[in-house]
């Protein structure tokens, strides 16, 4: 295996919930290795932010607003993707909600509903979009950012854990079906990750000492040490890779 089989130089890649956490880590991580990245969130200031600092060192990125919870959002998005680089050949999925931490029956319908919204209904359009795209190209590549909750529901994350066994089972699926398109489905199952999004956990050191005896490494992962396995996934380096999931964990699932 040598360097160039990472080089994504000339290829575009979309990365949803990209103003910080896991999302920034993987579009700089894409971005220094040549693809033209596009920022997306909700907010287009903070995507502004990490596509200015990536253009800054030399690499290609833009901002570009998208809430993947809204139908008419996501399809401007791509028809942007359209007008502006006309073609797509990478999408990470990976913003995401979990609005609710609480017991299973006593969920409020609206957490449930926006949950459901963004992680099932909105990955499942990201990718149809993605995929009529790609489908005209003769190729492409989805990764979509599940969790290790999808395998293992996490306590007191009844719903998401629930969306993201759906993520997981969507992979799968679009991994079947598109293969004979050239594109390829694959997830990315993090386990315990320094972000706001998890902040919930790591912020309460009495309940982040508990948990961390569940992780051989005895650690929380760091947004970086996510993106790589992205990059593998991505790339020509896995190739012969579609439907699957690697996780990043830490050992937690073993």
């Amino acid at each position: 295996m040598t360097d160039n089989l990472f080089d994504l130089g000339g290829r575009v890649a979309l990365v949803t919930g990209a103003s910080r956490g896991i999302g920034e880590a993987i579009a700089r991580l894409l971005a220094r290795h040549g693809a033209t990245v596009v920022i997306s969130s909700r907010r287009r200031d903070g995507c502004e932010t990490v596509a200015g600092s990536i253009r800054q060192v030399g690499g290609k990125a833009r901002a570009l607003a998208c809430h993947v919870g809204d139908m008419e959002q996501i399809e401007a998005a791509f028809a942007d993707i359209q007008a502006n680089e006309g073609r797509l050949d990478i999408l990470v999925n990976n913003a995401a909600a979990n609005p609710y931490y609480g017991h299973v029956l006593d969920t409020p319908l609206p957490a449930f509903r926006k949950t459901v919204d963004v992680n099932i209904r909105g990955y499942f359009y990201m990718s149809v979009h993605a995929g009529r795209m790609m489908r005209e190209q003769g190729k492409g590549v989805i990764v979509n950012v599940a969790s290790v909750n999808g395998v293992t529901p996490g306590p007191l994350q009844a719903v998401y854990s629930i969306t993201k066994a759906a993520v997981i089972s969507m992979t799968r699926a679009f991994a079947t079906e598109c293969g004979g398109m050239g594109i390829r489905v694959n997830a990315l199952l993090p386990g315990l990750t320094r972000t706001k999004f998890a902040g919930t956990l790591t912020s309460n050191q009495e309940a982040l000492d508990a948990f961390l005896k569940s992780i051989p490494l005895g650690r929380v992962a760091e947004p970086g040490e996510m993106a790589g396995a992205v990059l593998y996934l991505v790339s020509d380096a896995s190739s012969y890779t579609t439907g699957s999931c690697i996780t990043v964990d830490g050992g937690y699932l073993a």
